[in-house]
């Protein structure tokens, strides 16, 4: 019986967040209490939220204080240097504006959040891909696979999220994976090489000159997020962008061409107030401090980005009313991403805490081959594959990753292995259809959603398997 509960709280979970009928955060809630009601244990439905809350608490402090730190960073111009130089390099050769756009979604995916990372990268890059005709599913699908790459990282959710559900020890899981994601954004690195070989032999090269001569086509077509727009529209603006990338800067500016402002592109505004120029070197250095002391594991994860954060708003803020202004500016991302881990805690409290997940993964266990029983690390990292694609994280790793990670246990398999092989399909997963993130890359890029998705998921494919591959061969999982 509680094994018929259990899948049908999952299916239940699944179904209304997928149909979009409840948010994340009110279903973690509402259903699993519903189903503690059901199953008779009504009662001691506070226990168990209690006793999730104290073991969500330090992932929830983690996420809160990663978003603060790297929304910081940006806001003071971290990253903007980067960008530039990024784009100077690019000049006007298609391939190393392929992998240059590899490179600027992978860096600023640090901050752990999709949408920023391809706002950013779509504003520096569109305009050099309509100037010289480029193919701009090339765009969409490189940023959105290095995205998944990066998406990995602790405060970036998936891991977050497996921590959470098995309740295990975030770094525990993503340091020894950084080997395994190293070659994943290695293929994609290799990946953006091929696709820019192959758009140079299409197009040619160019000089800056012969780019910059160049009249973008109107086209109107439709985007994935159902707006229709002009891709070859905005031609001053275009012009304008290119000429600034001609300089060395970002693209998309709307400086004049002719006035030589360098430091002017669309997405990260040059003179907006928030910026620290004087402190840059102290911003990057504290930036490289907090990911090396995070990789030797000196302090706890949460501890870590709790000091940086307070550290990085008393150096770069000094005045209290702009580090409350800096506070409240990301104070969305924050509760969003908090209050779903606290609220995950009664769903992942009333699945264990009932015994509906024992229950589940003896009857897994039963239907797994007993010769795949000491696979089911390779088992789990080829189901994130599909699963993490045909529904949401939330679904995934508070659902049924659970019960993967019981079914391993009894084969002798770790929930450590378990949770870095569900790590292995987000290469994919950034592409989903139940991705927020993905309308916004194809909606500034101008690109249909289901042309976006058949050029992009072979390839994702091919490197969520690449990460899966690197890390059974490095005896990681």
């Amino acid at each position: 019986m509680l094994t018929i509960l259990g899948f049908a709280m999952i299916a239940t979970f699944l179904v209304l967040i997928m149909t979009k009928k409840m948010s994340p955060i009110a279903a973690l809630v509402l259903i699993p209490a519903l189903f503690c009601v059901a199953v008779g244990q009504g009662a001691q439905l506070g226990d168990y939220v209690i006793e999730g809350v104290g073991n969500l608490a330090p992932t929830a402090a983690m996420l809160m204080f990663a978003i603060v730190y790297f929304g910081v960073m940006i806001d003071v111009g971290l990253f903007d240097p980067i960008v530039r130089g990024i784009l100077k390099f690019c000049q006007a050769d298609p391939m190393r504006i392929v992998v240059g756009t590899a490179l600027l979604a992978a860096i600023v995916s640090l901050d752990g959040d999709g949408s920023t990372t391809f706002m950013i990268t779509v504003s520096a890059m569109y305009p050099l891909y309509k100037r010289l005709k480029m193919s701009l599913v090339v765009m969409t699908g490189v940023a959105a696979t290095a995205n998944g790459v990066m998406n990995t990282l602790p405060w970036g959710g998936p891991t977050a999220r497996a921590a959470t559900a098995l309740k295990l020890d975030a770094s525990e899981i993503f340091v020894p994976m950084i080997p395994a994601l190293a070659m994943g954004l290695l293929a994609v690195f290799v990946l953006a090489y091929v696709l820019g070989l192959r758009e140079r032999k299409r197009l040619g090269m160019l000089t800056l000159d012969e780019a910059l001569a160049r009249e973008p086509e109107p086209e109107t077509v439709t985007t994935g997020a159902g707006a229709t727009g002009t891709a070859g529209g905005g031609d001053d603006r275009l012009r304008k962008g290119a000429s600034a990338s001609a300089g060395g800067t970002g693209a998309g500016t709307d400086a004049d061409p002719a006035d030589g402002d360098d430091d002017g592109f669309q997405g990260l505004d040059p003179n907006r107030p928030t910026l620290r120029p004087k402190l840059y070197w102290f911003n990057a250095g504290l930036t490289a401090a907090l990911l090396t002391a995070m990789i030797m594991e000196l302090m706890p994860i949460p501890v870590l980005f709790l000091l940086g954060a307070a550290l990085a708003l008393t150096v770069n803020f000094p005045h209290m009313p702009d580090q409350r202004a800096r506070i409240a500016a990301h104070a969305d991302n924050v509760l969003n991403v908090s209050g779903m881990v606290f609220a995950a805690a009664v769903f992942t409290g009333v699945l264990t805490g009932t015994g509906m997940v024992e229950n589940m993964a003896d009857w897994v266990v039963g239907a797994v081959p007993d010769a795949m029983g000491p696979h089911m690390a390779l088992v789990t990292g080829l189901l994130s594959l599909p699963l993490t694609y045909f529904m949401s994280n939330d679904g995934f790793y508070f659902g049924v990753l659970p019960v993967l990670a019981e079914a391993g246990a009894a084969h002798g398999v770790s929930p450590l292995e378990i949770a870095r092989a569900s790590l292995a399909g987000q290469a994919l997963h950034m592409s989903s259809p139940l991705v927020p993130a993905v309308y916004v890359l194809v909606g500034m890029a101008k690109v249909e959603f289901g042309d976006h998705t058949r050029f992009t998921v072979k390839w994702a494919v091919l490197t969520s398997l690449v990460v899966l591959g690197a890390g059974i061969l490095f005896g990681i999982m």
